[in-house]
């Protein structure tokens, strides 16, 4: 396969570049978004180091789509150029940053013509860096009826559509936005079909919440007299106001009878898939297209796999954490920095699996991915009701509210009031052995009920961002198999329900490796201060349990 990268000196070459009106005066210029991406450190535990390469070679701009190359198929060999075009604010840009993974490509604002230059893209081959598809990110189309009239007065309707639309880009009202000063300005709509002419295929991106006008049907006559393949995309098709079958009647009248729903705020994978493949279906040579689709796959499922690791082996790091203190010791000094070690652990996993994901750090990113509800204190007694978990049994028979203290072994000098004023809760201490009796020392570790609770966090964690566009702007929330409320604090509650359990695991039956980690405690970075040998040595561990949570999650897919 020939690597083509489209540099900007190339010449563009698609079914009918070679009839694009020579704009090459005009002073608009594309803008240069070009921007290097790193993505941060998910772990050292995958052998596969190439799972977090973006599938992004480059942003640039735009191909002069004014130069022309006379060409009359697509090559099998060539990337395809694929225009996204649309009316003015129905998520053109937003569609693009999910495809592209990335927070960053274009300006996406909630008012109409954020773009006002075609902006380029390009989705390459994650193992070989070919480039598979150009993506080109048009401004919207502002006033289609206009241009309409417009063409219906001064060209000739016995000639075909892109004589037409020929005519059009060379008429004074299609160039730049103050080249005259005319009260007819059609050059935003020109530099749309310019870009038509230079691309292979379009998508054509509907907001599914709109109603079916007139408007939109103008814009998409304008589009079929470009004579290349256009493929309606519903977007926000996650609300409730969709109007999508009303949208698919009017298509179907204009012979657009293959359409697709991709969100890119509710974000799925196969919906992603299902825009490639029906635009396949729209092609001679379809290679570019499928090798495309089997590298993302493939992609994709190891970024799963990579996640689960990740999550594995922040369970094992907490599950192996001990403290020791003498038996006459106060142990909550001790017991509040077990807790905070615990809660800045947690938020180093969630921001790997932000960042593996492309979400990168809420500070950075133009959308912040903001995480709410996953930055309640995992100690907090009441977050472990509202999952349904039950403290241990050894918890004084529930004097202190599921906290998992238990109370018997932390003496009676310490005194159950101080217990329940002092701590949230979450940690055990544990005089089980001979040993550690005959010497006076007590160990002090975090308790199963919360190793649950985190467990289940993460999780949910892992759920949201798969289901989330890089153009969503709201906090991302915790995704139940439960039903969920809100209570008057803001906290997040959940309906008692025995029969649908949202936790992997029953807080009494720990997986093996959690339990065989409660005896390693040089397993843990949080006990030993060496994090680098520690996550060396529990390697093997974080591989089999990253394994039984993702058959943990497949069942619980099975079960709803």
């Amino acid at each position: 396969m020939n690597n083509n990268n489209n540099n900007s000196d190339s010449q563009p070459k698609s079914l009918f570049a070679d009839k694009a009106y020579d704009a090459s005066n005009s002073s608009t210029k594309p803008i240069d978004i070009s921007k290097e991406q790193s993505a941060s450190n998910t772990g050292q535990l995958t052998a596969d180091k190439s799972l977090t390469n973006s599938s992004i070679l480059s942003t640039s701009p735009t191909e002069d789509a004014t130069k022309t190359t006379s060409k009359t198929t697509i090559a099998s060999d060539e990337p395809l150029k694929l225009a996204v075009v649309g009316h003015t604010n129905t998520g053109k840009t937003s569609i693009l940053r999910t495809l592209l993974r990335d927070v960053y490509f274009g300006e996406v604002k909630n008012e109409a013509a954020t773009t006002r230059r075609v902006e380029r893209a390009q989705l390459t081959d994650s193992q070989t860096g070919d480039v598979l598809v150009t993506l080109y990110d048009t401004p919207g189309l502002e006033d289609a009826s206009g241009l309409m009239d417009w063409l219906e007065d001064n060209t000739a309707s016995r000639r075909d559509g892109i004589e037409r639309l020929q005519q059009f880009l060379a008429a004074d009202i299609a160039q730049s936005d103050d080249a005259l000063g005319s009260s007819e300005d059609y050059s935003q709509e020109a530099k749309v079909i310019r870009q038509l002419l230079a691309s292979d295929m379009a998508i054509y991106v509907v907001d599914a919440r709109e109603p079916v006008l007139g408007k939109y049907k103008d814009e998409l006559t304008v589009l079929s007299w470009t004579a290349i393949p256009v493929m309606p995309v519903f977007n926000f098709t996650d609300s409730q106001e969709a109007n999508i079958d009303e949208w698919q009647t009017m298509l179907a009248r204009r012979n657009l009878h293959i359409s697709t729903r991709f969100d890119s705020v509710a974000f799925e994978f196969a919906d992603e898939m299902r825009l490639w493949q029906n635009l396949a279906t729209m092609l001679t040579h379809a290679e570019m297209l499928e090798q495309l689709m089997q590298r993302r796959t493939e992609n994709w499922a190891r970024l799963y796999d990579e996640a689960n690791i990740i999550i594995a082996d922040f369970l094992l790091n907490v599950a192996a954490f001990v403290q020791e203190i003498n038996e006459d010791d106060d142990p909550m000094p001790v017991l509040q920095q077990m807790q905070e070690a615990v809660r800045q652990s947690e938020r180093s996993m969630q921001n790997k699996l932000l960042n593996l994901y492309k979400f990168y750090d809420n500070a950075v990113a133009a959308t912040p991915l903001e995480l709410q509800a996953y930055q309640q204190d995992p100690f907090d007694p009441e977050l472990l009701k509202s999952y349904g978990i039950r403290a241990t049994s050894g918890a004084a028979a529930g004097a202190l509210l599921g906290l998992g203290i238990d109370a018997a072994a932390l003496g009676t000098t310490l005194g159950l009031g101080a217990a329940i004023g002092g701590i949230a809760g979450g940690l055990l201490s544990n005089t089980g052995s001979i040993a550690d009796k005959l010497s006076g020392v007590k160990r002090l570790y975090i308790d199963p009920a919360t190793l649950t609770l985190l467990a289940t966090r993460a999780m949910d964690l892992l759920v949201a961002v798969r289901h989330r566009g890089h153009a969503a702007t709201d906090a991302t929330q915790l995704l139940y198999e439960k039903e969920q409320t809100t209570n008057n604090d803001g906290n997040i509650e959940l309906n008692d329900d025995e029969s649908n359990p949202i936790t992997p695991w029953p807080t009494h039956k720990l997986p093996s490796e959690l339990k065989k980690a409660r005896g390693k405690p040089q397993w843990s970075s949080l006990s030993s201060g060496k994090s680098e040998q520690a996550q060396s040595l529990r390697m093997d561990a974080a591989w089999s349990l990253s394994s039984k949570l993702q058959a943990r999650s497949a069942d619980n897919l099975q079960m709803n």
